[in-house]
């Protein structure tokens, strides 16, 4: 007969086991809404009106966007949340792959009007922001890059844009598996910018996210035109699904699973 001792021994074991598989999952897996903010004013009398439908969509819009004094942006943001009211702060093993198709409207021709995503790392390995942009309006209009963090790209033939058409951007942060090190990747309609030589797609980051700060979302932005100068990011099919820390993979791979299935049968 089993003793006592020996059923809570193994009820220990599996939930040691249960630990380390779902610790990868429990706090990107908690997010549940966006949160959003106008972060750039500088055409104060604009309208701005945002729609939060998340997770199906989020619609970033301004109109009126228009001052006497040259220059200036708008900019409005959303970010990934768990509560509903602050941003999601994210941590080291944090691991995500995330995603959302973004259709720009409107603006002016000789006007700045852009967005995509914004990786906010203020006090960090990079201290900035990484963003992957899509310009719909402008003197760079049509170009999709990725720029901040530990790269800069030009997606193209691949991301040329043509506004009022949708584009798919893809950030994940995962693990690189030929280094070990934290690492960006960045997608653009299903294709991975390239690192470097070997084809490899992963941006060795200068160590963990997880500063004060380290928030994901995204972004709309436009700049100073006339007083019908108005504008729309549509962000759709918007994800977030947390991906295995690498230390869970290995601990299944030497047979936490197997063990615990040999404990239970003694």
């Amino acid at each position: 007969m089993k003793s006592l001792q020996h059923y809570i021994c193994n009820a220990t074991l599996i939930g040691l086991c249960l630990a380390a598989t779902s610790g990868a999952y429990a706090q990107v897996g908690s997010i549940n809404s966006v949160v959003i903010s106008h972060v750039f004013n500088d055409m104060a009398g604009a309208t701005v009106t945002p729609v939060n439908s998340y997770p199906g969509s989020v619609t970033l819009s301004e109109s009126g966007v228009t001052r006497v004094a040259s220059g200036g942006l708008n900019r409005d943001v959303w970010q990934f949340s768990n509560n509903g009211s602050t941003a999601y702060q994210f941590q080291g093993n944090d691991y995500f792959n995330a995603s959302f198709t973004l259709t720009l409207s409107g603006g002016e021709s000789n006007v700045d009007l852009e967005g995509g995503f914004l990786f906010s790392n203020p006090s960090g390995n990079f201290g900035g922001d990484d963003q992957i942009v899509a310009v719909g309006q402008g003197g760079n209009a049509g170009v999709v890059f990725q720029a901040g963090g530990p790269s800069f790209n030009l997606f193209y033939p691949n991301g040329t844009y043509i506004n009022g058409t949708a584009i798919t951007m893809g950030f994940n942060y995962v693990v690189d598996p030929n280094t070990s090190n934290p690492a960006f990747q960045y997608s653009v309609n299903g294709v991975f910018a390239n690192a470097g030589t070997g084809g490899t797609t992963y941006y060795d980051l200068g160590g963990p996210v997880g500063n004060p700060g380290d928030v994901l979302g995204g972004y709309f932005q436009m700049g100073n035109g006339d007083a019908n100068n108005s504008g729309q990011a549509l962000f759709s099919n918007i994800s977030i699904i947390a991906v295995p820390e690498p230390a869970t993979i290995a601990l299944l791979g030497l047979g936490l699973v197997p063990l615990m299935a040999r404990r239970l049968r003694k």
